[in-house]
């Protein structure tokens, strides 16, 4: 089994959802993006997505399109994230990373080196936002190296459209809960899931819901309706609100981004409860 399918296995062993993260690799510094990785497992986040950080992110909203930006002034690069995973797995065997992003960075990087690299650092998956299901540039190969290909269903996607999108997918099957870019507003638990059930008659893989949970409490809900609940602009936007004046990590930076993991897992947990 795969890291993911291991932990999906546990999280139904244990009868709850799981708490996906992101951060942006490298953001808004080496160091202190390193500090919010290596806690995140301990904060209490069953699976991770790394960021890999881009110039022009449009499905994002502005809070993750800005980690970006600072990651990249930093200096961030996609030989720098798989360094940073290639770190983390020197002390965590057992917790997923997924790489999600766009196409652009990993073509510049060279399609087949980067599967390679990208496997032998320790990623588990790949979410690309802008490769649909019908595009094999980079799902086969990832497929070869190990790699599971995790795929985007949306409110709008039909009875025709699922089977398209969940039969090359492995892994979980993320579903974007609201139409629109990340974190701009939340949907209601209810069409969250009624959307997972109808989900369920096309698919056996998890489903991880996101896109516009902000708060422990809409955490909780979601994570009543779905086997993983994904936060992402929410922490982004932690490190952003601990910033100086001088755009560097203030005191306390990684720590406020690791007490709301352990909010929002919290949340997570007590769900089911």
């Amino acid at each position: 089994m795969s890291r993911i399918e291991r932990r999906f296995a546990t999280l139904a062993a244990e009868r709850r959802a799981g708490l996906v993260t992101f951060i942006t690799a490298g953001d808004p510094d080496a160091e202190t993006s390193a500090r919010i990785l290596a806690g995140l497992a301990g904060a209490g986040a069953d699976v991770i997505e790394l960021g890999m950080p881009f110039s022009d992110p449009m499905a994002d909203g502005p809070a993750i399109q800005a980690s970006s930006q600072r990651a990249l002034k930093a200096g961030a690069r996609m030989t720098a994230t798989l360094a940073q995973v290639r770190r983390f797995r020197a002390t965590d065997d057992a917790t997923p990373i997924v790489l999600m992003g766009y196409y652009n960075p990993i073509y510049i990087y060279g399609r087949d080196k980067f599967v390679k690299d990208a496997a032998a650092a320790g990623v588990d998956g790949l979410i690309v936002v802008d490769l649909p299901p019908e595009e094999d540039e980079l799902r086969g190969p990832a497929a070869a190296a190990g790699l599971d290909f995790i795929y985007l269903a949306t409110p709008t996607s039909d009875a025709a459209r699922l089977p398209v999108i969940v039969e090359h997918a492995s892994g979980f099957i993320y579903y974007v809960s609201v139409t629109g870019i990340t974190g701009t507003r939340s949907a209601e638990v209810g069409d969250v899931a009624n959307a997972v059930a109808r989900m369920r008659d096309f698919t056996s893989l998890p489903i991880a819901v996101g896109f516009g949970i902000k708060t422990p409490a809409q955490a909780a809900m979601m994570a009543k309706a779905a086997d993983a609940v994904a936060v992402g602009s929410a922490l982004v936007e932690k490190v952003r609100e601990h910033l100086g004046a001088d755009g560097k990590a203030g005191t306390g930076c990684a720590e406020a981004v690791l007490a709301l993991v352990a909010d929002l897992a919290q949340g997570v947990r007590a769900a089911r409860m």
